[in-house]
């Protein structure tokens, strides 16, 4: 399978600045299991997928992606004046991977998928990633792995077989360092050398990388609060079925659920009470909320508001 990445002229033509090395990433490559010539530090995950637009997409080119999903791709992609293809997400709530095939035959620049998804909560495995890498041969196919440590799948190890393939992510979410702004670029050295060269030399602050090599020698805790969302998670979707609301499958540390036409007007008791919920009426329809797994005890304040604030229409 023949390879072709789309890279900008401009970045294939400048010059480099190579800074020195710091020895930090070593660490960090550990912990995903690559080598530090295939893992790109970046200051954030939003960093992470800007890369991307400096290194391949020109204004006019195409970019696909697929909503609802992180506002981001699109937030950048009319930033540079990219032309967006745009695909949805079924009713229940299931990745379109026939028209992602279909789109990807007339070679768009980049595409953007959030795997698992925000805020669907939709995942994508094996079989649906190799379809895709193989339609994918003129594509930079970037897979946005925020939660992938909440859904126990990674396209990490599929790097050193599909050049085309770059995996983003974040220490913003398991390990909690979102303030700090650490994210990652990983893919195989050849294809992140393109990437490197739209790169600053010096990306990511002192604090963000001292917190980094804390969290990556901590993994238990980081395994446990794992554990802990995963549990929550169903436990509350259970809860939210028994009160007769729609809950999609997730494998984020998030759930989607549709409490219908009276949604809107609950989550604004909710937040009159301090509780605030990520309502996406606008981009998937009204009575839709992303709900972010807390601890226990507040998972449970949330769930006595809901019984005590919300009517279930007759």
């Amino acid at each position: 399978m023949k390879i072709h990445l789309p890279v900008r002229k401009t970045i294939l033509n400048r010059r480099t600045y190579e800074a020195p090395a710091e020895g930090r990433s070593d660490k960090l490559a550990r912990y995903f299991g690559v080598r530090s010539e295939e893992l790109l530090l970046t200051n954030g995950g939003d960093d992470a997928l800007r890369v991307f637009f400096d290194t391949f997409v020109e204004p006019g080119s195409g970019i696909l992606i697929c909503e609802p999903t992180f506002p981001m791709y699109r937030y950048y992609a009319e930033i540079y004046d990219a032309r967006i293809s745009i695909l949805r997400y079924g009713s229940e709530m299931e990745f379109p991977l026939e028209g992602v095939i279909a789109a990807l035959r007339k070679k768009p620049r980049v595409l953007f998928i959030a795997n698992p998804n925000n805020p669907t909560g939709t995942l994508l495995q094996e079989q649906e990633l190799r379809r895709i890498l193989k339609a994918g041969t003129h594509t930079a196919v970037v897979m946005d792995e925020a939660y992938a440590e909440f859904s126990g799948f990674s396209a990490i190890p599929w790097i050193q077989k599909n050049p085309q393939l770059f995996v983003a992510r974040t220490f913003s979410k398991v390990a909690g360092l979102a303030a700090l702004r650490l994210g990652a670029v990983i893919a195989c050295k050849e294809s992140l050398t393109m990437v490197r060269r739209a790169m600053p030399p010096f990306p990511v602050n002192l604090a963000a990388l001292v917190a980094m090599e804390a969290a990556v020698s901590d993994q238990p805790t980081m395994q446990a609060y794992v554990q802990t969302v995963k549990r929550l998670r169903a436990w509350f979707a259970a809860e939210l079925v028994k009160l007769n609301v729609k809950t999609y499958a997730s494998a984020g540390n998030f759930l989607l659920a549709n409490f219908g036409p009276s949604g809107p007007a609950l989550f604004q008791k909710l937040e009159k009470q301090g509780i605030l919920l990520r309502e996406r009426s606008k981009d998937i329809g009204p009575g839709f909320v992303r709900i972010t797994v807390g601890t226990p005890s507040e998972m449970r304040r949330l769930l006595k508001a809901i019984i005590e604030q919300w009517r279930i229409p007759a």
